[in-house]
């Protein structure tokens, strides 16, 4: 089961795939400007989405807003997809 902390330290209710592709829908838009229509589960982030290096990076750093957890930079350099991002995210969570 995987809770997201608000700043405040509780937890907020359980997140499922389509609730974090939300969230991700609207993190892309707002800081990529990259309409949420284009988000979906098989669209990967360089190719689809035209993220760079340092679009990663910044997304890297929303992700642990999110989460209140650090990627690793192993685990990040796997992310390929939103759906990548999706089984980082309940890692994270989980952990």
């Amino acid at each position: 089961m995987s809770l997201l902390n608000n700043p405040d330290g509780r937890h907020r209710s359980i997140m499922n795939d389509e609730q974090i592709l939300k969230y991700l829908q609207d993190i892309l838009h707002e800081n990529f400007e990259i309409e949420s229509d284009r988000v979906t589960l098989d669209a990967n982030l360089f190719d689809d989405l035209d993220l760079d290096s340092i679009d990663a990076v910044d997304l890297a750093i929303k992700l642990q807003e999110m989460t209140g957890k650090r990627i690793k930079p192993d685990e990040f350099k796997g992310i390929r997809t939103i759906g990548d991002v999706i089984a980082v995210v309940h890692h994270l969570l989980a952990t």
